[in-house]
């Protein structure tokens, strides 16, 4: 059974996650109104990602007895000035929410919450991921700099990316 605290915890974090799905997806559709459709579908898959992320976290309060409570979702930025814009977005995003989960493992030590431990460091390791990937597309749009040929292959590379969730445990 989860604490009323780990629960809190969690409840916010199903939020957080829910929060970057809705971002990554208006996100997406700037790409799309920018002509950057590769983009977009990167985007798209990161949204699909962030919603299996939530998804998880909420599936895991109810198998630990706990009450899911589902809040609000913020409404996201809807323009950038450039893809690198939105990129250094994303990575400022991604290290807020690994510092969000880093606060989750922290308070499942302290409640000696070994199941919350155990399940967080999915997370822990999902995030080390989140970084890196988006790094290497910031790398690339900061090597383009201004050359819209190196864009438009970049975007294509971009396209390819598509979401699968990782297989249930058997």
């Amino acid at each position: 059974m989860l604490s009323k605290k780990m629960e809190k915890a969690i409840n916010e974090q199903i939020n957080a996650e829910f929060y970057s799905s809705y971002m990554y997806l208006s996100m997406s559709t700037y790409f799309d109104s920018s002509g950057l459709p590769g983009a977009a579908q990167w985007m798209r898959a990161q949204a699909e990602e962030e919603w299996f992320h939530g998804m998880k976290l909420l599936n895991f309060v109810n198998e630990r007895g706990g009450r899911v409570s589902l809040k609000a979702i913020d409404q996201p930025p809807t323009t950038w000035k450039s893809a690198l814009a939105v990129f250094q977005d994303v990575l400022a995003h991604e290290q807020k929410v690994t510092g969000l989960i880093n606060n989750l493992v922290n308070l499942a030590l302290d409640e000696r919450d070994h199941a919350s431990n155990i399940f967080l460091q999915w997370f822990v390791t999902e995030q080390v991921e989140e970084e890196s990937g988006v790094g290497a597309v910031l790398d690339k749009l900061k090597l383009i700099g201004k050359d819209t040929s190196a864009l438009f292959t970049l975007d294509a590379e971009l396209g390819q990316r598509v979401f699968t969730p990782p297989p249930a445990k058997g």
